[in-house]
């Protein structure tokens, strides 16, 4: 049996805007196939289009790759560098007869297509440059007159094995002779992805089913250039939850936005990959190694998949939960030094205690925005603000509330500084008063945190400790009555 190549596959971005969530998921599946079955990742960068592409734009795609994880093992390839190798691939298959001269120009075409509208036809190119004789083309060639190459499409049907939607045929007279060498001599990006690809040895290519129309004519170059076709898969589109193509208009569609929002990039890698892929079962929540374990071509959908960002913020609440507190403050801590609510060093000197806040904040957070705004009450001192809709709901009473609050920071004075002690004497209380706890708990949590919701009472109350719950608790007492 032979050995099959080691797999190569590619992420081949166009330098002219931010890395995407369409971008982001293809290479995130060619950097799975490639981890899978111990092949190479590699990232083109398609920068031919000089006009558009950026070195902005350049940066924010390895930002975003980087962002995410997916490295790539080789440095990246330059499609611009490569342009002396498009041409002379070019003039090879001119050389060898499946390439022609075009000296029909722009407007003469232009002249042409209206006039096949006119006839209410389809304008396809009639390959009259192709019958010129050989003398006529060196003499116009010879007088410098502008040219384009064009390719000759042969009869038949070209057709291929789909990873994605398994067998595709296109009809070979539904193409034209399609140009692949502009008359400047720079490469149409069929010629230039083609050259890439056989230059860097490729084995998949792995893109979006929008590309799926250039593949019958890409594959025709191959063959013209006697080289070994790659194997093609096709991945779903990503719509927006109103089932069209996802666009700004859905919200932010390039992954950096959702760097800034909160979402963490295991998170992000885990929703791109379910959108188009099915790990089997109704397994959701991975991580990277066990998504790289399950990756298989076989579970690649051909429907298109929906982005929805509140099962992102879902997906981001799970991750979230699993991560430990030590890998967790890295990512909060510069969050929380912008919000003004703490300094690097403060939470350097009180980590453990810092930990212990991450790990009781994560498993009631989506997003790591959400952590900071919890985080907040607990990194204060004893003047909070309240929330008014908390003291309308749990204040209702001044005089009640007061009168509560009073009593609950006695008993809690009197008592060891540990849950169980504490709970017994406020439910002893609210024994005494007649009655339930929550008539204790929920004054007191307005006290404590100026919230409505938050984590357990007395997980708030060990955190905050004795000397600071205290404070709050009288303090909210006398504002009680004062409103």
């Amino acid at each position: 049996m032979l050995a099959l190549p080691t797999p190569r596959v590619r992420f081949a971005p166009s330098p002219t805007g931010y890395l995407h969530v369409g971008g982001a998921r293809t290479a995130l599946f060619n950097w799975l196939y490639a981890r899978k079955f111990g092949g190479e990742f590699l990232l083109r960068i398609e920068d031919t289009d000089k006009a558009r592409s950026t070195d902005d734009s350049t940066r924010a795609i390895f930002e975003g790759l980087e962002w995410l994880g997916l490295y790539w093992d080789e440095e990246p390839v330059y499609q611009g560098a490569n342009l002396e190798r498009h041409r002379a691939d070019a003039d090879r298959m001119l050389a060898n007869g499946t390439a022609y001269r075009c000296f029909c120009t722009p407007a003469e075409l232009e002249e042409r297509r209206r006039e096949a509208e006119a006839r209410k036809e389809s304008f396809k190119y009639d390959r009259r440059c192709d019958r010129l004789p050989r003398e006529e083309v060196e003499r116009r060639v010879k007088a410098g007159e502008p040219h384009v190459l064009r390719f000759r499409v042969p009869e038949g049907t070209t057709e291929w094995d789909d990873l994605v939607h398994e067998r595709v045929a296109f009809p070979n007279k539904d193409i034209e002779d399609f140009v692949i060498l502009r008359s400047d001599r720079t490469p149409i990006y069929n010629m230039a992805v083609v050259s890439d690809d056989i230059a860097m040895r490729i084995t998949h290519v792995m893109r979006g089913d929008d590309h799926i129309s250039n593949t019958p004519k890409q594959i025709m170059l191959y063959r013209a250039l006697g080289a070994a076709l790659p194997r093609f898969a096709h991945l779903p589109m990503i719509h927006g939850m109103d089932g069209k193509k996802l666009s700004k208009r859905h919200g932010a569609t390039a992954v950096g936005d959702y760097q800034h929002l909160g979402i963490l990039p295991s998170a992000m890698l885990n929703f791109l990959a379910l959108l188009g892929w099915s790990p089997g079962g109704d397994r959701e929540v991975m991580t990277m190694p066990e998504m790289i374990e399950l990756f298989d071509t076989d579970g690649l959908q051909k429907k298109a998949a929906i982005f929805d960002p509140k099962k992102l913020e879902w997906m981001n609440g799970q991750h979230l939960s699993r991560v430990p507190a030590a890998e967790l403050a890295p990512r909060v801590t510069p969050l929380l030094v912008a919000a003004g609510l703490a300094g690097e060093q403060e939470l350097v000197r009180r980590r453990e205690w810092y930990l212990a806040l991450l790990d009781l904040l994560k498993v009631r957070s989506r997003t790591t925005d959400d952590i900071v705004r919890q985080a907040a009450p607990f990194l204060r001192g004893p003047d909070i603000e309240y929330d008014p809709e908390a003291m309308a709901k749990q204040w209702k009473d001044p005089a009640e509330t007061a009168s509560i609050l009073t009593a609950a920071a006695q008993r809690l004075a009197g008592v060891e500084w540990e849950p169980a002690a504490m709970e017994e004497a406020l439910r002893k209380l609210a024994d005494e008063l007649g009655v339930g706890g929550g008539k204790i708990f929920q004054p007191l949590r307005v006290a404590l945190t100026g919230l409505g919701v938050s984590p357990g009472i007395f997980d708030v109350l060990m955190m905050l400790g004795r000397d600071l719950a205290l404070a709050r608790i009288e303090r909210a007492a006398k504002i009680s009555v004062a409103r």
